[in-house]
């Protein structure tokens, strides 16, 4: 390892080889949970991500016990000229992790929730699954995704575009408070209050600034909740996408719209779904909905009223690490270029083309404030593939195609939680909104003791 050179935008030289054996050698004195180094038996399960096949150069994988285990460690990265970058999951890991420590937070899981004062208190390491299933208990919901399996944390620390999100915004602008170690090893309380600035940053800007070891997040009522997902032959997109045009022109902030072109692995047939969600009675949504049921050939449907724990279930993304490839990109609209594009032609070998309807709140600015919003566009493409030898190129390659294909209708950016590897934080903020990022991060972190999946210094 070269001394002298640092990585990219460090202002610290990189330890030689030796420097760097000095520097890990008490690292497992250190903490009380679990330290692998390369060549430890599971090491590279450790190591890995949850996207299969993102390779993450680490030096070192630590599975922090409680939060006074990140305390020290963070402690002892700062004195030893290291750094730490935080995955709970391994979700959204971008591979720009060569010689760091990777800190797992999984033990981290605790889930408490409020009914009263309608709050949940969750740990870095818990995931929207058990959150969800706790608060539907009280009829009460999280701002929670298309997965169970994903990080509360890693999710508001991106912004979080939810289910629920034309109602009630991203899911950082659900975050009261966080609880954090910061770049001198101390566990510190971060609200609007006491810190605006780290408050704004950690609300959508990403992992850059301290390691988060718990989230205090606003819960909502939920009196009724109406979704599932209908299922169409390959043939008919065409008419879903148009019907999807017509439903999400007037689509009330109640209701939630995705709609996917599904490539099913050989020999299964090519298929077109949509799949929704209804904060409301069951009739209402059917009446909303009414175009997509004047289309003919469903092959099923599953749309009821279902409980809160159930909304993981309705996309049906795949819970345990896979080989993901994806892209993602805002769309301006959807003309008749853009929906002759996504509605017709060949999309082999993604997986999904997928569009979510966004706007509503997700188009405002939040009250409290944070570094993730608001997303003026109406929509997100999101463009699912494989990453394996013999498929990567040629997904990349369709991927690219029909971004070229939307041609104006692509808005330049896309949202910091959908950045995947070989894009970066610049992809996904307005110039002003990167520039104070980045003076929090120089003011919060000099050292560069943390190192965030997409950092905004580069």
């Amino acid at each position: 390892m070269n001394s002298s050179a640092g990585a990219a935008g460090d202002p610290r030289p990189r330890p030689s080889d030796e420097e760097f054996a000095l520097s890990y050698a008490d690292l497992g004195r250190a903490v009380t949970g679990r330290v692998l180094f390369p060549g430890d038996a599971g090491f590279a399960e450790a190591a890995a991500p949850w996207a299969v096949g993102v390779r993450q150069p680490v030096a070192a994988v630590v599975d922090a016990e409680d939060e006074a285990d990140v305390a020290a460690l963070v402690r002892y990265a700062r004195a030893a000229g290291l750094t730490v970058t935080a995955q709970p999951s391994g979700h959204g890991a971008s591979g720009d992790a060569e010689g760091v420590i990777l800190l797992r937070t999984a033990r981290l899981d605790r889930v408490e929730v409020d009914p009263a004062r309608r709050i949940a208190r969750v740990g870095a390491g818990a995931r929207w699954g058990p959150v969800l299933a706790e608060a539907g208990r009280h009829g009460l919901t999280g701002l929670a995704g298309s997965s169970p399996a994903v990080s509360v944390t890693g999710f508001v620390l991106g912004g979080g575009v939810p289910w629920f999100g034309r109602r009630y915004g991203l899911a950082a602008g659900s975050v009261r408070a966080f609880d954090v170690v910061d770049a001198s090893g101390e566990p510190v309380r971060v609200t609007a209050g006491s810190d605006p600035d780290l408050f704004w940053a950690l609300r959508g800007g990403g992992g850059d600034f301290a390691v988060v070891t718990s989230v205090e997040l606003d819960l909502h009522p939920i009196a009724g909740l109406y979704g599932g997902r209908v299922v169409w032959p390959g043939d008919r997109a065409p008419a879903v996408f148009e019907a999807f045009r017509e439903v999400t022109a007037v689509a009330p902030r109640s209701l939630s719209v995705w709609v996917n072109r599904l490539r099913p692995p050989a020999p299964a047939p090519p298929l077109v779904a949509v799949d929704v969600t209804h904060l409301g009675d069951a009739g209402r949504a059917r009446a909303l909905l009414a175009p997509f049921d004047r289309i003919g050939g469903v092959l099923s449907d599953s749309r009821r009223p279902i409980g809160v724990a159930g909304l993981g279930a309705i996309a049906g993304e795949p819970v345990e690490p896979s080989p993901m490839l994806a892209r993602a990109e805002l769309l301006t609209g959807l003309d008749d270029r853009a929906l002759a594009a996504l509605g017709g032609g060949e999309t082999a070998p993604l997986l999904n083309v997928q569009v979510r309807h966004l706007g509503g709140a997700l188009a405002e600015p939040d009250p409290v404030g944070g570094a993730g919003g608001p997303l003026a566009e109406p929509y997100l493409l999101y463009l699912l593939g494989l990453r394996l030898p013999r498929q990567a190129g040629e997904a990349r390659a369709r991927q690219a195609a029909l971004v070229a294909a939307l041609g104006g209708a692509v808005a330049g950016r896309k949202p910091y939680t959908f950045l995947a590897p070989g894009e970066d934080a610049a992809q996904a903020f307005p110039a002003e909104t990167l520039a104070r990022l980045r003076e929090i991060k120089k003011a919060r972190d000099p050292q560069r003791v943390f190192r965030a999946n997409f950092p905004v210094l580069g």
